[in-house]
């Protein structure tokens, strides 16, 4: 962990992999536009352990454990300074201790609210707006929510750290909110960044933080075509498997990918190549490199080059 700093009254956001890719996607989107550095890198220690390695032209590549960073924001008008916690994977065991770890060092910072982000999926349409829901630690984060119009869950739970966060952080004194960006459980396991866009609409209204949403709305629009193309086959040959009312739904954060990357042509490489050159020259177009490699499914093969981008404060 790297030395303590000094920040203006921050707030922390925590993400890490789960359902649509929701969290994920808004977090690699505050850290491009907002042009966030590296502030310190957790060391979980035995609580992560290796289960698998890559493979790479036919060689086997040295294993290592998922890697938990902090990104920071110093507000330019010294309102408020954002950090984002950033994890690559949940811990499999000892996520109450992790959690401890993580708060007590947020203590450190000086944080005065933890913000978690997940996805809900309900039987929503692909094409419908995507709605946010809302959990808060104290009454005055619920009354925040309540305020914004933001549907509370009444019932049920907060799965993996997206939840556990939250109550070892109330424990030690600190407040703060979950936000849920709804999506269709038809389509739990892709990227849905009309939910990332709005959990962040509402983080950024809570916040007081201007951001330029205009890639992310783009990303959004561009997924909901290829939704609604895939959803018209399903519909086409199975019948209507969805529909709008307002169900409850299924919150999950543990979901993880299964997809095999794929084989990069040579203008690929080239592209990507010209992206990482013009973000390193501009950071705030990194969630455009991000969104390509997405497109291509070969971001974690570039995963760790592409946070390197942040290395220093923005």
């Amino acid at each position: 962990m790297a030395e303590k700093v000094k920040l203006h009254r921050p707030w922390m956001v925590a993400v890490w992999p789960g359902m649509g890719h929701v969290a994920l996607n808004a977090g690699y989107y505050l850290l491009s536009k907002l042009e966030m550095g590296v502030l310190a890198e957790l060391d979980a220690g035995d609580l992560f352990d290796i289960d698998h390695v890559e493979v790479k032209a036919g060689m086997v590549q040295p294993g290592r454990k998922p890697r938990n960073r902090f990104f920071v924001w110093n507000d330019p008008e010294k309102e408020r300074d954002l950090v984002v916690f950033l994890g690559e994977a949940q811990p499999p065991i000892g996520r109450f201790p992790f959690c401890k770890q993580l708060v007590a060092y947020a203590q450190d910072l000086g944080i005065e609210r933890v913000f978690t982000f997940a996805a809900m999926a309900t039987r929503m349409h692909p094409e419908s707006s995507a709605r946010i829901f809302g959990a808060a630690t104290d009454e005055a984060n619920l009354a925040e929510l309540r305020r914004l119009d933001v549907e509370l869950l009444e019932e049920g739970n907060i799965g993996g750290l997206n939840g556990v966060l939250l109550g070892v952080a109330m424990e030690a004194g600190l407040h703060g909110m979950c936000l849920l960006g709804e999506m269709p459980h038809v389509f739990a396991q892709l990227p849905f960044p009309k939910a990332s866009l709005a959990v962040l609409e509402t983080f950024s209204t809570i916040a007081g933080i201007e951001i330029d949403f205009s890639d992310l709305t783009e990303q959004a629009k561009n997924a909901d075509e290829q939704l609604g193309e895939l959803l018209a086959r399903v519909e086409e040959a199975y019948g209507r498997q969805t529909g709008n009312e307002d169900d409850e739904g299924i919150l999950s954060s543990d979901a993880s990918e299964s997809a095999e990357e794929n084989e990069l042509t040579t203008a690929d490489r080239k592209r990507i190549e010209r992206l990482f050159n013009q973000s390193q020259e501009d950071r705030s177009k990194a969630f455009l490199l991000k969104r390509e490699l997405d497109r291509l499914n070969v971001f974690k093969q570039y995963e760790d080059r592409f946070l390197d981008l942040f290395q220093k404060p923005g």
